[in-house]
Formats: structure tokens, C-alpha cells, sequence
């Protein structure tokens, strides 16, 4: 690993931030290392589409650096600001292609299981994937967020510009509806009630 990384590991992202702000490129690059993956796991589970999903995080990521020069630490957290870019550019994403129609994304296969294993492993994934596909936007992102993204409901809320009632809200909404869409389904994809 490169020592300069090494040592900029410790830093708090807004400490980054600054430090790219003048010129610091190592500081880009532990930024960029320590976020790029969540905000394109964000965007993946978001737009079921990896290279959609790409494009918004180069796009998330480049508004961050266009901002470095202004950033006023703390106002907010960097990673909560970036997600909500995150959130915001998917969102638009995803209304766009309503209005084109293509809302429908092949599923990725994953060759690592026995072909049976596999399969129920694939019925699963897309059972639920297309249910949380139904969610409302708002219920999505928070459920993506956090059983996914592993974010707490502080940063959550942070990031949706609402309360954390709300998010608990919206957590519940969203687990009720999946619960209701794949109820039904529990036998045929091998799940106990």
C-alpha cells in the first residue's frame, strides 16, 4: 500500500476534503477509497443496473471534489453528503427511465452455488428484489440504506432530510409491504413462516 495513503487513513474526511481542496491528490485518493465502494453499492441496489450505476458514482464523486473548495466543515458529515448526492442523482435516474420505460433490469446470475442452490438463491434474490423495486422511492432508500449500506438511522435521516421518527417510519412501512408482496411466495422460494 502507498505510505502516504497509509498515513491519510487516520484523517477525517473533511480534513481530506481540505487537504484536496489545495492541490493534495493523496488526499483525493484515500477519500475516494474510503467511500467509492458504498456510494456505488448505493447506486447499484438502487438502479439495478452496474453501469448505470458507475456513471452516478463518477458523477456523486465529481461533485465532491467540485465542492472541496467550498466545503464549510460542519455543516454536515462528507459521507452523509455524499450519499444524499448519491440518492438524489438515482432518484432522477430512475424517473427518467419511467418516463423512457426501461424499468426492467436483467438480474446478475451467480455461478458460485450448485446449479439447485443457485436457482432458489436467484428466486430469492429476485423475489426481493422486485418487491423492493415496488417500494415507494423514500421506503427504497431507507430500507437500501440500512440493511444493506449497514447506515444508521441518524445518518439515514441526515441523508433523506427528515427525522429519525420518520426514517423508523419509513423502515416499517417498507418492511410491512415486503412482508405483505412475499408472504405468498415464502413456500415456493423454500422460506419458513
Amino acid at each position: 500500500m502507498d505510505p502516504v495513503l497509509d498515513t491519510l487513513t487516520e484523517c477525517s474526511d473533511e480534513t481530506l476534503l481540505a487537504q484536496f481542496a489545495t492541490g493534495d491528490q493523496a488526499a483525493a485518493r484515500a477519500l475516494t477509497a474510503r467511500h467509492l465502494s458504498r456510494v456505488f453499492n448505493l447506486a447499484r441496489r438502487m438502479l439495478s443496473d452496474t453501469a448505470e450505476a458507475e456513471d452516478i458514482t463518477q458523477e456523486a464523486m465529481l461533485k465532491l471534489w467540485k465542492i472541496a473548495p467550498d466545503w464549510r466543515s460542519g455543516e454536515a458529515k462528507v459521507s452523509t453528503w455524499l450519499y444524499r448526492i448519491t440518492s438524489n442523482l438515482c432518484i432522477d435516474r430512475l424517473r427518467k427511465r419511467r418516463s423512457v420505460g426501461l424499468d426492467k433490469a436483467p438480474e446478475p446470475v451467480d455461478p458460485s452455488d450448485s446449479a439447485e442452490l443457485g436457482m432458489q438463491k436467484q428466486d430469492r434474490a429476485r423475489a426481493l428484489h422486485k418487491a423492493i423495486q415496488t417500494l415507494p422511492e423514500r421506503q427504497r432508500l431507507a430500507l437500501i440504506m440500512r440493511h444493506f449500506d449497514e447506515m444508521p438511522n441518524p445518518e439515514i435521516a441526515a441523508v433523506l432530510e427528515t427525522s429519525v421518527e420518520a426514517v423508523e417510519s419509513l423502515l416499517s412501512r417498507a418492511r410491512r409491504a415486503l412482508t405483505a408482496t412475499l408472504a405468498p411466495k415464502a413456500g415456493s422460494l423454500g422460506l419458513s413462516r
